[in-house]
């Protein structure tokens, strides 16, 4: 063999390795590149200036702690709720000091995931969907909450926990902020060398799911996104079968949209507006639902004299993550 053919023999060789060893870091370590837990609070000790604020804790019957926020309206009596769903790298406690621009008048349920803030476990595609419809379930049924009238918010990553969460439960409105059509497709996108799709345990396909969506979804996307290019939403948005609303935020990027004045303007009329269209009774979860146990902490802040105690159910009548 003369000494081209070597060094070409012994590139291709070099490139065939590194291939192989690229391919094999990737499927070791896919969890790590699409959970990015975030631990360190964003904000400490939040608290809504419209809500009852309050720290919960929900435990599984595997024993696993989920840890976040149950903001409950000043005015007592059944309220429309929300159910909010974070991205790739949120922690969530941003949510329950913002909740009175983003849901004004609306209880609301925002948990971090497993291994999120102060949640236990190991964050992954099939913890976070059921833990999604236990948690919509065990919220349906507090007595302070209109079951008629839930809606799910999901950003970025949580944009594919929601989807498929409204897919499995009655859920009476949504709202997707930056979604995609699939972590799978953004992947493939990136790696484009690389058989990703022989490798991807979390893939979020949204866009199987979509077409059988039946509440009424907005979509929000940022002005600029080098995350979630605008053509993986499009994909998405053109298989929404209820998509009422896809606006875009002037100014926003991927990172900044959901904080911005603008976007919580855009959500809050867009919920208000649903919540007081009619719906019909919703089908409520079986009663042989598994049972989530609570821990409630105190409110946050001064409590009204005037207001009805907070009503949380039993440990033993709630349903059990199966995360």
């Amino acid at each position: 063999m003369d000494t081209s053919k070597k060094m070409a023999a012994g590139i291709t060789g070099f490139a065939s390795f590194l291939w192989l060893t690229l391919s094999a870091a990737l499927a070791a370590n896919q969890r790590r590149l699409v959970f990015n837990p975030c631990i360190t609070p964003e904000v400490e000790s939040p608290r809504s200036t419209g809500h009852r604020t309050r720290p919960i804790v929900l435990r599984a019957k595997d024993g696993t702690r989920l840890s976040g926020w149950l903001l409950t309206p000043l005015v007592p009596g059944p309220r429309p709720a929300v159910m909010y769903f974070g991205g790739r790298s949120e922690e969530v406690s941003w949510v329950a000091r913002d909740a009175g621009k983003l849901f004004p008048g609306m209880t609301v349920l925002a948990m971090n995931y497993r291994g999120y803030g102060q949640s236990h476990g190991v964050p992954a595609e099939i913890h976070m969907i059921e833990d999604g419809c236990t948690l919509f379930d065990w919220l349906a049924a507090l007595g302070q909450v209109d079951a008629a009238r839930i809606a799910l918010v999901g950003r970025s990553l949580g944009s594919g926990v929601a989807v498929q969460v409204a897919k499995e439960r009655p859920v009476h409105s949504v709202v997707l902020i930056t979604p995609y059509d699939s972590i799978l497709a953004i992947a493939k996108r990136r790696f484009r060398v690389i058989p990703i799709e022989y490798m991807l345990r979390h893939r979020f396909e949204s866009i199987k799911y979509a077409p059988s969506l039946k509440a009424p979804t907005y979509v929000l996307r940022a002005a600029q996104d080098d995350v979630v290019p605008h053509s993986h939403t499009d994909q998405l948005v053109e298989k929404l079968a209820t998509l009422v609303g896809d606006d875009t935020v002037p100014g926003s990027d991927h990172m900044s949209i959901p904080y911005m004045e603008a976007t919580q303007a855009l959500i809050a009329s867009f919920l208000t507006r649903q919540f007081k269209k009619p719906v019909a009774t919703p089908q409520l979860p079986a009663a042989d639902t598994p049972v989530l146990q609570a821990e409630v902490g105190k409110e946050v802040g001064p409590k009204p004299a005037e207001e009805a105690p907070l009503a949380v159910p039993a440990a033993d009548t709630m349903s059990a993550i199966a995360k």
